[in-house]
């Protein structure tokens, strides 16, 4: 894809959220009924994250300057909900102490671009501020997009071309559902 280019931005103007915000649509809106755990933010959780200036947004343009892409990343921590700010000081000290610490929060490309530059292209951005800060990065990818799309396996290859960095998996969490049927479920009453 000619043309494209990477801008970072501490805020996104109230005025291109609701664009931003259809673009994060048609990319995780579909992970409603995949994925067991909520991978959707909702609108109000969305525009915080788009506005708060500690969550730097690395915007995949257009020559256009029409956005197609964007990943989120974070030394904030306490701006991810989701995730335990004390286990990443516990498990890097170091990192820690330096503040040297991210979370990427979220990846998306708009559909019509998936087969472009634009998802490289802002992986690319991202590894050049941790490469610089000689960070610990941490991120998730629900099992759906992991095994359906190998996610998981693509960023690790991508990093593997851009830096001397080692991946490992972390932490998991496994969701269990029982159903009962039948005239089973009242026994023992």
């Amino acid at each position: 894809m000619s043309g494209l280019y990477v801008t970072v931005e501490t805020t996104i103007p109230d005025d291109r959220i609701d664009l931003f915000h259809r673009l994060y649509e048609e990319a995780f809106g579909p992970l409603r009924a995949k994925a067991i755990a909520r991978q959707v933010l909702r609108r109000e959780e969305f525009r915080a994250e788009m506005v708060d200036p500690r969550v730097h947004k690395h915007v995949a343009r257009l020559d256009s300057g029409e956005p197609i892409g964007v990943t989120t990343l974070t030394r904030h921590l306490d701006t991810v909900p989701w995730i335990s700010p004390d286990y990443f000081a516990a498990r890097y000290p170091e990192h820690a102490a330096r503040d040297a610490i991210y979370y990427a929060g979220l990846t998306l490309v708009a559909p019509s671009a998936r087969q472009g530059a634009a998802f490289h292209a802002m992986i690319d951005s991202i590894v050049q501020v941790l490469v610089a800060e000689r960070a610990a990065v941490g991120w998730d990818i629900c099992s759906y997009n992991s095994t359906r799309f190998s996610f998981a396996d693509g960023i690790r290859a991508m990093l593997d071309e851009q830096a001397n960095v080692e991946v490992a998996v972390e932490d998991s969490q496994i969701y269990y559902v029982a159903q009962f049927t039948g005239d089973g479920a009242t026994e023992g009453d």
